[in-house]
């Protein structure tokens, strides 16, 4: 990493940082309650697609939404709940600092992710039987056997 205390070094070798290391500046403090639910011992961690997050500086303050994308050229985050209408009306998504937001909830889809957070298996198989058992839910199962529209005409 960076052995320099100037400034101006520093502001260098972040510019110019090849994307490999980039991910290093991609870390976002995790919640104090999740921390502690899935026992992690690392203050932050990387943020990753999916992620659920909440923003706490910038004009979208408090507003809590799934990561769409982590530009790591950038060192920036997309939000889908933080959009913004261009000229013609079209929604974008915001760009924001990644210091400017800290993880609500963690995507523990990837095996590689949960070994290396060190996430004990227990809480993995609670978290696994809470998401089916609101899968089991009555207004799940409607929503998810909902009749498919019809693309037939009426001569066939």
């Amino acid at each position: 990493m960076i052995q320099s205390s100037k400034p101006r070094k520093q502001r260098k070798f972040r510019f110019t940082a090849p994307l490999h290391e980039r991910q290093h500046f991609a870390h976002a403090h995790v919640d104090k309650q999740l921390r502690e639910k899935l026992k992690i011992k690392k203050r932050t961690v990387q943020i990753s697609k999916g992620d659920t997050v909440k923003i706490i500086k910038g004009v979208k303050k408090g507003a809590v939404g799934k990561v769409v994308k982590v530009d790591l050229k950038k060192v920036k985050v997309f939000i889908d709940s933080a959009t913004r209408k261009n000229a013609k009306g079209k929604e974008s998504n915001i760009p924001i600092n990644i210091s400017n937001v800290y993880i609500t909830d963690l995507n523990l889809g990837d095996k590689l992710r949960v070994a290396k957070l060190n996430v004990s298996k227990a809480v993995l198989e609670a978290e696994a039987k809470k998401s089916n058992d609101a899968k089991s839910a009555p207004g799940a199962i409607a929503a998810e056997v909902a009749p498919e529209k019809s693309t037939k005409t009426a001569k066939e």
